[in-house]
């Protein structure tokens, strides 16, 4: 029996459907609010625009590196365009703020420096605005600082879910009650 990742209800047959362009194993009653993935297993059900067999196998190709193990197989999960990207860090308005001040330069000084609007300084030191990667980039290089979050985070040190290991959405939302 396996639960459904999205209600947390015990099933015997899961279907794999695309929910807002997450790939998730549902009960029958959950089915209904995504797409449905066609599989190498399934390929003689009915189709649908999501291939699963096809569209990863050339995609890990073209890319040149390992896309990882898919989530349906050891519990792995696959990789994305999102794992190689850097999170802004938390406290970027502060780290903005603080190399500027301990620079001596006023929000006018920095944006000239950068070839920005000094409004554009001001939202982003007052946390109002998230710098565009170009932005950034000219900010880290400027000031000699970092606004990228600390990279030694992993979905694996997480701790909670189910005993299997594996987690539903139940496990992660937090309800406003």
């Amino acid at each position: 029996m396996v639960q459904c990742e999205m209600c947390g209800t015990e099933t015997s047959s899961p279907n794999r459907v695309k929910v807002e362009g997450a790939e998730l194993d549902v009960c029958d009653s959950c089915t209904d609010f995504g797409t449905e993935v066609k599989t190498e297993e399934s390929s003689s059900s009915t189709s649908t625009k999501y291939s699963t067999s096809s569209s990863s196998s050339s995609s890990s190709s073209s890319s040149g590196r390992s896309t990882g193990s898919s989530g349906s197989s050891g519990g792995g999960r696959s990789r994305d365009m999102f794992d190689d990207m850097d999170e802004i860090a938390q406290d970027y308005d502060d780290r903005i703020r603080n190399a500027r001040e301990s620079r001596g330069l006023t929000q006018e000084e920095l944006a000239k420096s950068l070839n920005e609007k000094a409004s554009l300084i001001s939202k982003l030191e007052h946390g109002n605005t998230l710098p565009s990667d170009d932005v950034q980039q000219k900010l880290e290089n400027e000031l000699d600082i970092s606004l990228s979050a600390a990279s030694g985070t992993d979905d694996t040190e997480w701790e909670g879910g189910s005993s299997t290991g594996e987690y539903t959405l139940g496990d992660v939302v937090e309800r406003k009650d």
